[in-house]
């Protein structure tokens, strides 16, 4: 199993009412596909599809009981060889009693039948006049081999104890039958097709998979179903946590491959807890050889930010709302007679001057209240200067500026500094004298200062130290760079004129700390020569804290999701240079101002994000080393 994925797969097999010969082929033929042609590890077939799941009141009937269990045998035989857990719906019966059941099968054996408990559920079939719900366990008579029968089994691969699978049935679906202990699980569905009932399906199985904090698998029954009174079309949905990984649509493709995380998956329910006891349930161990290549999911380039025009637009809107409204309170709070900030012309300081802006419209505050200091020195350019001046005029705050440059020359002198050495004393000397200014006309204005770093900044500790890392409140601490851009251009493609102009003139101003001399007034420094692409180093940071991927799966993956844009020694490269500064720089973060959550990914120390100033990266580095 690579990297903690399974190769998974629910398909809709061709079927022929009642005629179990042509069924068994059928289905013999998918699994050879799905096996030896795509590598599946588990592969899930709709309910009753041995026999059909239109079949009425045939059910009853020796003939058609008795070829299921022949065609059973041979679909277990012709697994002998194969490594996969296979999931076959048939009908049973035991002491008198029908069982609409999923035949669980692994290298040639039937492990167990699993029973339905929802008898006429969401499937529509008039079950309750045929099947029955399973009190207890029992066994089941299979060709001389005692199989168990029942409802409270969990099947668990020898060779990674992270793949757990439960079984439902159709409407189970909705009762959420499975066990809890189940990280991955199966159900086989015959639901046919109306208006809405493939998206309802599919919201369905999305919810299970969210609150359960699982992998879910459904195969739905299509072609080759009775349709007396009903269509059936197929429907197949696998979903990972509440999030679709892939899906087939009525009277579509049959065969739905995909990988699910079940590392991911482990690491979710270790952080979130389970309810699971080994005592709830009975576990049988199978076999798996993950005998796949690559994996086939797609993984977002920009995992923060939307990928629908859309929701990208309103998901900006609220962003900039949730940091407005923590802005809000906290100027209410402390009394505040202003908000100050330095602003710089590039991203961050332009999204956090338009967050205080709407906080002082939501307090009915004065603009003049907002303080905008631009504050040039050695590396400034005319450009980002102008837009300082230009966006602070166009928005009416309050816009002061303050050239640092003669303090900044004499503290190097002070210090027996090098005006000509441009090391990282030079840097960090304006940007603390930039923040002592801040701090200072806070005081003078009964004031906050709003801090502008991003979350990509605290990631990597690109900051200065009691510089720029210090603030009264640090309104984008959550949002990482390849999102901040968003949001600013959401909020210039709303507005018109000159304010427009000049956030899209921002927009389009590479990302720089301007601490070095200008080269003939244009940036001479930019960020992204320095520390990596923020593309790379927000992907690396979402899949790193968020997913709890390993250094070795990260590089896997990202060297897949960004292929053809940098070389694999590229994204090594930047991939090291985050997990050094990601443990080295911890320390800032422990002792970062207040600021708001806005997503799923926080470093805030009081929050969700604990780890010691001092711990060591040698493992996550020996991993890179390694490769």
């Amino acid at each position: 199993m690579k990297f903690g994925y399974a190769k998974v797969c629910a398909v809709t097999p061709e079927v022929k009412v009642a005629d179990v010969q042509f069924n068994t082929s059928s289905i013999i033929d998918c699994i050879d596909k799905a096996y030896n042609e795509n590598g599946a590890e588990i592969i899930v077939f709709p309910e009753l599809c041995l026999t059909g799941a239109t079949c009425g009141d045939l059910f009853f009937t020796d003939v058609l009981q008795e070829a299921a269990l022949l065609g059973l045998k041979e679909i277990a035989k012709n697994t002998l060889n194969k490594k996969a857990l296979i999931f076959v719906g048939l009908p049973l019966r035991k002491n008198n009693k029908l069982y609409n059941v999923a035949a669980v099968i692994n290298e040639g054996k039937v492990l167990s039948y699993i029973t339905k408990t929802a008898i006429g559920g969401v499937s529509d079939l008039g079950e309750n006049r045929y099947f029955s719900s399973l009190e207890s366990n029992l066994t089941f008579d299979f060709f001389g081999q005692e199989i168990p029968l029942g409802k409270n089994f969990i099947f668990t691969c020898k060779d990674n104890q992270n793949l757990t699978v439960g079984v439902e049935i159709g409407g189970d679906l909705l009762q959420w039958t499975a066990p809890s202990g189940a990280n991955l699980i199966v159900n086989l569905c015959a639901t046919p097709i109306t208006v809405g009932k493939s998206e309802l399906l599919q919201e369905n199985v999305l919810s299970r998979s969210r609150f359960s904090k699982c992998g879910y698998i459904l195969s739905n029954a299509g072609e080759g179903e009775s349709t007396s009174e009903m269509v059936f079309g197929g429907c197949n949905v696998v979903c990972e946590n509440g999030k679709l990984l892939n899906s087939t649509k009525p009277f579509g493709e049959k065969y739905c491959y995909t990988e699910i995380d079940l590392s991911f998956i482990a690491s979710e329910r270790t952080k979130g807890g389970d309810n699971y006891t080994d005592s709830q349930v009975q576990s049988i161990d199978f076999t798996c050889d993950g005998n796949w290549g690559d994996i086939t999911r797609v993984y977002e380039k920009t995992p923060f930010v939307p990928t629908e025009e859309k929701m990208l637009g309103e998901r900006a809107e609220l962003i900039l709302s949730i940091q407005a409204e923590g802005l809000k309170k906290r100027v209410a709070h402390a009394h505040s007679g202003s908000v100050v900030l330095g602003l710089s012309g590039g991203l961050d300081s332009t999204l956090a001057i338009l967050v205080a802006v709407t906080a002082m419209k939501k307090l009915n505050r004065p603009l003049k209240d907002v303080i905008a200091l631009t504050m040039p020195c050695f590396g400034t350019t005319s450009r980002t200067f102008q837009n300082t001046i230009k966006l602070g005029k166009a928005l009416g705050v309050t816009l002061k500026k303050v050239d640092i440059g003669k303090a900044v020359t004499r503290h190097l002198k002070d210090i027996n500094h090098p005006l000509d050495l441009f090391d990282v004393t030079f840097e960090n000397a304006q940007a603390r004298e930039r923040t002592q200014v801040l701090m200072d006309v806070a005081n003078m204005s009964n004031g906050l200062v709003i801090g502008t770093g991003d979350l990509s900044e605290v990631a990597l500790g690109w900051s200065t130290y009691n510089g720029d890392h210090m603030s009264m409140y640090a309104v984008n601490n959550s949002i990482p760079k390849t999102l901040v851009r968003h949001v600013v251009e959401a909020y210039a493609n709303k507005s018109k004129g000159k304010l427009k102009a000049v956030l899209m003139d921002i927009l389009d101003t590479p990302v720089s700390p301007e601490l070095l001399p200008a080269e003939n007034d244009a940036i001479s420094q930019k960020t992204e020569d320095i520390v990596g692409p923020y593309i790379l180093h927000d992907f690396f940071l979402f899949n790193m804290v968020r997913r709890g991927f390993s250094p070795e799966k990260l590089y896997y993956v990202a060297c897949k999701t960004f292929e053809g844009d940098f070389k694999k020694e590229t994204i090594l490269k930047w991939l090291k240079i985050f997990v050094k500064r990601f443990f080295i720089q911890q320390f800032k973060r422990s002792c970062a101002p207040d600021g708001i959550k806005v997503g799923s990914v926080g470093l805030s120390a009081r929050g969700e994000w604990k780890m010691p100033s001092d711990a060591v990266c040698k493992l996550w580095l020996d991993q890179l080393e390694n490769l």
